[in-house]
């Protein structure tokens, strides 16, 4: 008896240990979108510069429905584009009745929020910056705390219009709107 007991013993022990893993990799796809053209959406701001046309230039906020409002044109829509995208909208745009060969350019002036959750010294909403690091992220968020788990972490990342949810390591880049989530360390 004392043989079957320790061996259903170390079997609970190893379920025990299996469900505290919470170990997701992320999918390709999440890894993909890191060398994939950077796509606008609501949140960011881009500047629009319309050369010998200094009313037209200036910085736009894409609002909550993913449009800006440009003048003479109206609503342009952003989500979901580049901004080399945008510029040929914008042109187009003015090319009807407005102007007779617009030059335009538009670069990102402000990105997105990221958002740093769980085990950091003061979760919350933090300015995205170019070449992001989850590392660099959870140092803007006051460090870990002394019961995080530093090895890897979860971030939940919206990949043409899907959320997507994977465990990566702490040196992995973050793209504009990701959120962090770094987890509590079991021992």
């Amino acid at each position: 008896m004392t043989r079957k007991f320790a061996a259903l013993l170390v079997f609970s022990a190893a379920l025990a240990v299996a469900g505290c893993s919470s170990y997701r990799p992320a999918p390709p796809a999440f890894h993909e979108a890191i060398n994939q053209p950077y796509v606008l959406d609501a949140g960011d701001r881009i500047r629009v510069t319309v050369f010998e046309q200094e009313s037209l230039s200036n910085v736009y906020a894409i609002d909550q429905s993913g449009y800006i409002a440009f003048p003479l044109v109206g609503s342009v829509a952003a989500r979901g584009y580049t901004v080399q995208q945008i510029e040929k909208q914008i042109a187009q745009k003015l090319r009807n009745g407005y102007l007779r060969d617009p030059d335009v350019s538009v670069e990102v002036d402000r990105y997105r929020p990221i958002f740093v959750m769980g085990e950091v010294g003061a979760a919350g909403q933090y300015s995205y910056v170019p070449g992001m690091t989850i590392h660099k992220a959870v140092a803007a968020a006051g460090g870990f705390s002394p019961r995080a788990n530093q090895a890897n972490v979860d971030v939940t990342r919206q990949i043409n219009g899907e959320v997507i949810t994977g465990t990566v390591e702490t040196s992995d880049p973050l793209l504009p709107g990701d959120t962090v989530y770094v987890r509590e360390r079991f021992f």
